[in-house]
């Protein structure tokens, strides 16, 4: 029997929730997604684990025999993860777009001095996973933009406007600033849905008064750039990605009218780790103002 932890996570989760629908929600993945997974540990366990009724789960007998199990299958998980990450001495710090800032040599000489021979590690986590791959167990700490899911904690560690990333040949990449709107019918290159509210922010679903023109998905801000860059959309980003994005085929401009982007370090709530807390501390101290404004020379 190939029984995968993922697997009994999202039983738990049911278990817990005694809603597919919340439960969904909760470890942000699709409502058939989940249902799919959960089947398969049916079948695999050859058992029903719910009785499904029109508004109603429950837990089966068998499923309320496996329940303490599970919780035991996922402590044992976790706590032989723990065991490696401390006997490796890696934390992993994860992020959605390129951090740039002066933050990642900056935090690694900070680990360095409070922790020596720890060793920080990057991941990059799709936009896709709001929760920047704290929920999965992926990453220790991260860095991202506000908002993130609830059950995380954070800690703002810089504020930055917002621009707008424009294909070199737009009629307003002449322009020094805009406002957002002369951008608002512009076609937009979205986070994908799965994102939540951070979506709904960096397409300033509160400043508008009808829906946005989606022009493409993107899942990483490389694969939006490249969007933008073929002349298919517009993508608002923090200024300090201006710096951190040149390209000859891509304009930047400050959008003057939207309230500012928030950068914070997030972590998993209840992580009471030394290790996190020094990360998350270096984080906070060592962050630094955007390399250049989003303005006129930025493209």
């Amino acid at each position: 029997m190939n029984v995968r932890v993922q697997d009994v996570r999202y039983f738990l989760a049911v278990a817990e929730e005694l809603s597919f629908t919340r439960a969904a929600e909760r470890l942000f993945v699709s409502q058939p997604a989940l249902s799919k997974q959960v089947r398969q540990l049916e079948a695999q366990l050859r058992a029903e684990l719910f009785t499904r009724g029109h508004r109603m789960v429950g837990l089966t007998a068998a499923g309320a025999a496996f329940l303490p199990r599970a919780r035991a299958i996922v402590a044992e998980w976790e706590a032989a993860a723990e065991d490696v990450r401390l006997a490796g001495r890696t934390l992993t710090v994860g992020f959605h777009s390129r951090i740039g800032r002066g933050l990642v040599p900056t935090i690694t000489a900070t680990m360095q001095q409070r922790l020596p021979g720890w060793r920080l590690q990057f991941r990059q986590i799709p936009w896709g996973d709001p929760a920047v791959g704290l929920t999965a167990g992926t990453v220790d700490a991260a860095l991202a933009w506000l908002p993130v899911p609830s059950g995380l904690s954070t800690r703002p560690i810089a504020t930055e406007d917002r621009g707008v990333a424009l294909p070199a040949g737009h009629r307003l990449a002449g322009r020094s600033s805009l406002r957002f709107a002369d951008i608002a019918d512009e076609p937009f290159v979205a986070l994908p849905a799965s994102a939540g509210p951070m979506r709904d922010f960096w397409l300033a679903l509160d400043h508008r008064t009808s829906s946005p023109s989606i022009a493409a998905e993107a899942t990483t801000s490389d694969e939006a750039y490249e969007i933008v860059a073929a002349g298919e959309g517009v993508l608002l980003q923090p200024a300090g990605s201006c710096s951190i994005h040149q390209r000859e085929d891509v304009v930047h401009r400050p959008v003057i009218d939207l309230p500012p982007a928030r950068l914070a370090v997030v972590w998993r709530s209840g992580d009471h780790r030394a290790a996190v807390r020094v990360v998350t501390d270096a984080c906070f101290h060592c962050a630094s103002p955007p390399l250049a404004p989003c303005g006129i020379m930025a493209g």
